[in-house]
């Protein structure tokens, strides 16, 4: 369709999920909302499902046929001169495109579950481990994503939505040596006490795969929109968008409630382990 883009940003999510709430209160069904706009009804459900933004002048026939009043009008005319806006941006973001889509789903998501069993989830970092971790770019990028990193984590921790499944070896290992380790593990045990974060290890020697042992990846799950799988590649990320392949991941972490200790003795287990760093730091 003229005028359209084709993306998956964040706010085109956001904006499909208002129009789908908003044709279902209505008594719409696809079929019968894109027979009075004059469109297919696979263009409807792609905006509704974000795949496609509309252009501002089909997203103002689809909100005048689906009858709202002039403040919600407005509202949602401006998110969708936001999502068309964000692909532009992104397009010209080169390889930070991804950490602003991932800073965007953090910022509107109602749940984030971080599977960590290879690293500290990035939200979770202390600045000494996330320059180890970045310690593979160089120049002005790795400070450039280390300072996003930290506004991303504060800006996440602050809503109190986020949950961590971290494997006990990641805070094992000397990433950075003892002081850093000690840092990191203290700032994971200040955070859990705090509320901010609920935490939850995976203790080493355990006999039952899980879903961990393929590598890392974040849930989100928003109020409205469907739910998405984040996968953390070298050369970037995944997002898989495909219900059936989401839900699995959902399914794979129930399965994990009887692998993972629970917040309380999780933080038991990360004093134990902050402790050994501590002596070992001593020596």
């Amino acid at each position: 369709m003229a005028g359209d883009v084709e993306h998956h940003s964040p706010q085109a999510r956001l904006l499909g999920a208002e129009l789908r709430q908003l044709r279902t209160e209505a008594g719409f069904t696809v079929r019968a909302l894109s027979a009075v706009i004059g469109l297919g009804p696979a263009a409807v459900s792609r905006y509704e499902t974000g795949i496609r933004t509309p252009s501002e002048e089909i997203l103002g026939r689809l909100l005048t046929a689906l009858s709202i009043d002039s403040r919600r009008y407005d509202e949602l005319m401006a998110l969708g001169r936001r999502a068309l806006g964000a692909h532009t941006a992104e397009s010209r973001s080169g390889p930070r495109k991804h950490l602003l889509n991932i800073a965007a789903f953090e910022r509107a998501a109602d749940r984030i579950v971080h599977v960590a069993p290879l690293v500290v989830p990035g939200p979770l970092q202390t600045r000494e481990y996330a320059d180890e971790v970045m310690s593979i770019v160089s120049g002005d990028e790795r400070e450039v994503r280390v300072e996003l990193r930290m506004a991303r984590g504060a800006a996440v921790l602050s809503s109190g939505r986020l949950e961590a499944i971290i494997a006990e070896r990641v805070l094992a290992e000397g990433l950075g040596g003892p002081a850093v380790m000690r840092g990191q593990i203290r700032h994971l045990i200040d955070v859990a006490r705090g509320g901010e974060v609920r935490v939850r290890l995976i203790p080493r020697g355990g006999q039952r795969w899980t879903l961990a042992h393929n590598g890392s990846f974040v849930l989100f799950e928003f109020e409205k929109a469907a739910p998405i799988v984040h996968l953390e590649h070298y050369r970037g990320p995944a997002f898989l968008y495909d219900q059936k392949d989401v839900e699995a991941y959902r399914k794979a972490l129930v399965n994990m409630d009887g692998t993972a200790l629970q917040p309380e003795e999780s933080v038991e287990l990360m004093e134990g382990i902050a402790e050994q760093w501590e002596r070992s730091h001593a020596s």
